[in-house]
């Protein structure tokens, strides 16, 4: 059943926040911040590319304690976001693997590979004592041995490209979002087609996510469309909302067990 209109949410995510990328967000987060009081949901990655340890950044990690006392999100997003394990074993994992994404860090991991480094980012939000409800495992690809990690810990989401998964059940909920790829001019006209249609056939979905990237902020082209649809979906009604303020608001939404 479709929700009151006026219940329908916004869900505006920054994927891959790390010391190296926070000058491609940073003009974009000012513009968001100038529109009024919109939250958001930063994933953020404690060591990105196995170069950029947060634990040497005291800047960055200031910036992100005060977008938390905005009342913005912070959540896991992967350890390293790099997939420098062993070479693929077949041709579908080196597809996923090294054409789909090269960054797709806890897609081969074991359970007890992946329960080490979800230990190691739960214990850096701990150390600088940043609340943490979920989880995003790079480019949304997850091992068996990562579900059964994240069953072991204290974290309440996890997500996909289109659904949000209570954890530990896994159970789904419908949350459909919009994302860009973005690295070509091609590309960015293809996002934008697919995008449009996408956001009409889903004017009455309860919730939608705004899935941005890095690459996105680069280019005039999509960092405007990121912005316009965010006015756009505020103006149409759309309650903004960080993860875990949504769905502690709809706690009475199950799906399917995954």
């Amino acid at each position: 059943m479709v929700e009151p209109m006026n219940n329908r949410g916004l869900l505006l995510v920054l994927h891959d926040v790390a010391p190296p990328t926070w000058s491609d967000y940073q003009p974009f987060v000012e513009a968001v911040d100038a529109l009024g009081d919109i939250p958001m949901t930063w994933l953020v990655v404690p060591d990105f590319h196995r170069h950029s340890d947060l634990d040497t950044h005291p800047q960055m990690r200031r910036l992100l304690g005060t977008r938390i006392a905005r009342g913005d999100e912070l959540a896991l997003h992967g350890y390293f976001h790099c997939d420098d394990g062993p070479r693929a074993s077949n041709p579908r994992d080196w597809f996923m693997r090294r054409i789909y994404t090269h960054e797709g860090e806890f897609y081969s991991l074991s359970r007890e590979a992946a329960l080490s480094r979800l230990h190691a980012g739960v214990e850096l939000f701990q150390r600088y004592d940043w609340p943490l409800q979920g989880f995003v495992a790079p480019a949304w690809l997850m091992s068996e041995g990562t579900r059964d990690a994240l069953r072991q810990l204290p974290l309440s989401y996890t997500s996909d490209a289109q659904h949000l998964y209570r954890l530990p059940e896994f159970t789904a909920i419908d949350a459909p979002g919009l994302v860009w790829s973005a690295r070509s001019a091609w590309r960015r006209g293809i996002s934008k087609i697919v995008s449009d249609r996408r956001e009409q056939r889903w004017q009455d979905a309860p919730v939608i996510r705004l899935g941005l990237h890095p690459v996105d902020m680069r280019h005039e082209f999509s960092r405007t469309y990121w912005l316009q649809t965010l006015q756009r979906l505020l103006e149409d009604g759309r309650v903004p909302l960080t993860k875990a303020q949504w769905l502690a608001q709809h706690s009475h939404c199950f799906g399917r067990a995954a």
